[in-house]
């Protein structure tokens, strides 16, 4: 296999992976922000956070917080995706 083609399945191998799990991410984000937010307000509001109630908490606070913790969990599986890329390619 010539240096071409093992880099041009290394660069789709990387895609794949960032793409995963950007769309992994976005299926969490969605869950926390829309799901616990806005479907499952009513039951959440039953169990109460620091005096709030955890629907209230997540509509508010929480899906930020959520939000936050994703932006920084990304950051570093992409800081790992990249140099493990490196490390094949040489």
């Amino acid at each position: 296999m010539s240096d071409q083609q093992r880099g041009d399945g290394n660069h789709s191998a990387y895609h794949r992976r960032t793409r995963s799990l950007i769309v992994r991410l976005l299926i969490i984000w969605f869950v926390v922000s829309f799901g616990f937010g806005l479907l499952l307000v009513e039951p959440l509001n039953e169990i109460r956070l620091g005096g709030y109630k955890l629907g209230f908490w997540f509509a508010q606070q929480g899906s930020i917080f959520v939000f936050i913790a994703l932006i920084f969990y990304f950051s570093r599986a992409m800081s790992r995706f990249e140099r493990e890329s490196r490390e094949d390619q040489q």
